[in-house]
């Protein structure tokens, strides 16, 4: 009987163990089967690929120049007497800018007349002689020589009449050089010499005027931009303008935009060994002379187009250790990474020559909370994505 006792009070403290296991089991199991919700779908703003024919600008650093700069000089020695003309004025092609000192010249120019009209009358002499000495030596009353003789005095004198009339020529001229004029239209620099100095070939330069209309863009294109541009053209990537005739645009230092558009009219031979760079040269109208040489400007080239271009924002083109890509959201809404190439850039924007495709939809804003195959709630963007033509650079 002690026994059974014993045997049921200690099965008893046997039992307690076990339930409480199999309580702390259960209420272990019951929380593993309570529902955990699913993360909130990150908020995220999309653009919806629609390929279109793309407008084109090219962007360079330029700067003007003086379509005709012509070096003012004196042609002759001598002193300089007077400045005729503004420093930094417009000049008119003809207009008087120096004089120099002409009593110099004015003599000589008498000396040249006198000396021409003494040969004048050496010559009339000379013909005068042959005319008395040709009926002569027909009746042979004088030689064959003095015949001879007479004719060469004419001829002689005749050469010293025309060398006369040379040294006439040539003092008028020296004496029309003491008026020095404006050899086109345009703006003047200051005068290098001032009045009463002598001035000589040492010394000629007096100023010079730089023709302002039309005035000259000079810019330059790098040897990779052309060669981008011509794989591009030869891929259909890019179409140039009807004969290459590019609309040429300048920007001025202000950011203002010139109101008066070019056209390039030439382009260098050769590539500059020093720059590796190619010479383009457009021209302008600048009826109002607003623009001066030497100005820095920014260049634009328009007129080409990328047929069926696909343009995205730069914010929304990443870079990882496989190149660039781009979030996407698929059909069923969740974020996908998806591997593109690119082109160029487009202003804020960027050509995306291979990944993508019409209807995708590119995530342009929320992109930090992405992770790949995560459901995201697609919202309004805050600001509209750049659009339109713009700069076009390489990356």
């Amino acid at each position: 009987m002690g026994y059974s006792v014993s045997a049921r009070h200690t099965g008893t403290h046997g039992l307690l163990p076990a339930v409480a296991l199999v309580v702390f089991t259960s209420l272990l199991t019951g929380c593993g089967q309570e529902n955990v919700p699913p993360p909130p779908a990150a908020n995220v703003s999309v653009l919806e690929i629609h390929p279109e024919d793309t407008p084109v600008t090219y962007e360079f650093v330029g700067s003007t120049s003086s379509s005709q700069q012509v070096e003012v000089r004196a042609r002759v020695d001598g002193f300089l007497d007077d400045r005729l003309y503004k420093e930094g004025s417009i000049v008119r092609k003809g207009d008087v800018m120096f004089r120099m000192d002409a009593k110099p010249f004015e003599a000589q120019l008498a000396a040249a007349k006198a000396a021409l009209a003494e040969q004048e009358a050496k010559l009339w002499t000379a013909r005068a002689n042959l005319k008395r000495v040709k009926p002569l030596a027909k009746a042979n009353a004088v030689s064959k020589k003095d015949l001879d003789d007479a004719r060469g005095r004419v001829n002689s004198a005749a050469a010293a009449v025309e060398m006369a009339k040379a040294d006439v020529e040539t003092a008028q001229l020296n004496l029309g050089y003491t008026t020095i004029y404006a050899p086109v239209t345009g703006a003047s620099s200051f005068a290098r010499i001032q009045n009463g100095a002598y001035v000589s070939a040492l010394n000629s330069l007096l100023t010079y005027v730089a023709q302002l209309d039309p005035i000259w863009v000079d810019f330059s294109i790098s040897e990779d931009d052309i060669l981008r541009a011509r794989k591009e053209k030869k891929a259909g990537l890019l179409k140039a303008p009807e004969q290459n005739r590019y609309e040429v645009e300048i920007v001025l230092a202000d950011g203002s935009i010139y109101p008066e558009t070019g056209e390039i009219f030439f382009t260098d031979a050769n590539y500059s060994t020093e720059t590796g760079t190619f010479l383009i040269r457009a021209t302008f109208s600048n009826p109002d002379q607003s623009l001066r040489p030497g100005q820095f400007v920014r260049v634009r080239l328009k007129g080409a187009i990328r047929p069926n271009a696909i343009l995205v924002p730069q914010k929304a083109v990443l870079q990882g250790a496989k190149g660039f890509f781009v979030w996407i959201v698929d059909k069923e809404d969740k974020a996908q990474i998806r591997n593109v190439e690119v082109g160029s850039w487009q202003g804020d924007n960027w050509f995306i020559t291979h990944g993508l495709s019409a209807g995708d939809r590119v995530v342009t804003e929320g992109i930090i909370h992405l992770s790949a195959n995560a459901p995201v709630s697609i919202v309004p963007a805050e600001g509209k994505a750049a659009s339109g033509e713009s700069k076009t650079s390489s990356h």
